[in-house]
């Protein structure tokens, strides 16, 4: 299948949009970042490139200076708080999760404070108050508590459910086989879902849909498809709009 071919589902559902005078949404989140690399480099210039905002998911617990001295150069880049420090608490035979219910609110509280103040302090110009919890999950009993440490919202994976007690800033289409070759999924399944998350918000919904990216992880495939995918999605197309974490988060 070529890439013409591979893309074609998608470049006729935003004619569509198109057509009928609509934009869709999309924006970009990145997790596990820590350091400078190529890798982030990469992603960096793709997206700046193509005039795309990102979010950086930082480790708090693993991260310092050197991350907060290269990101001072990047204008439309935004820095979320990714957990503590992505350590998984759960049993062997659970899914992995470090914000969950094996351990002591007040100390998984108390590490997601820490980290909010470090990352805000390294990161003045660039921060947001945006919680994204490791493998995506939290113990629900945890939420009620997250204003309280500052967090403004939460970022999760799958569609958000309306009347939580926390803003949802979620992400949907996840560009690696985590569960196969832990590279990028192939460009006609991840066209297809492309499209049906846009045939859902053209039926009603307005939530923007997330892109999931783990620079640190990505191979040939996965810088294939996000070239590819910023190049058909482009600043220049009328049915598109890249929305950046500060816009969707509000005053």
């Amino acid at each position: 299948m070529t890439e013409g071919i591979a893309w074609d589902p998608l470049r006729r559902e935003l004619e569509r949009w198109q057509a009928a005078g609509r934009v869709a949404r999309f924006w970009l989140r990145d997790d596990d970042a820590v350091e400078p690399t190529q890798a982030l480099e990469t992603l960096m210039a793709l997206a700046s490139e193509n005039e795309v905002p990102l979010m950086l998911a930082v480790i708090p617990g693993l991260t310092g200076e050197a991350l907060a001295r290269r990101l001072e150069e990047e204008i439309a880049v935004a820095v979320a708080v990714h957990g503590w420090s992505h350590t998984n608490h759960a049993g062997p035979e659970a899914k992995k999760q470090e914000l969950g219910g094996e351990r002591p609110a007040d100390v998984v509280l108390g590490e997601l404070r820490e980290g909010f103040q470090l990352l805000q302090r390294l990161h003045p110009a660039r921060f947001l108050p945006v919680l994204v919890p490791p493998w995506n999950r939290i113990d629900a009993a945890l939420i009620p508590a997250l204003p309280g440490l500052g967090f403004a919202a939460l970022s999760v994976y799958g569609r958000a459910k309306q009347g939580g007690p926390m803003t949802l800033l979620n992400t949907h289409v996840d560009i690696i086989d985590w569960h196969g070759t832990r590279g990028g999924r192939s460009e006609a399944e991840l066209v297809a879902e492309l499209v049906a998350e846009l045939r859902d918000r053209f039926a009603g919904s307005d939530e923007p849909i997330g892109l999931l990216t783990h620079h640190l992880v990505h191979d040939a495939a996965a810088w294939n498809f996000l070239s590819a995918l910023f190049s058909v999605t482009g600043r220049r197309h009328p049915a598109v709009c890249w929305s950046s974490a500060l816009e969707m988060l509000g005053p």
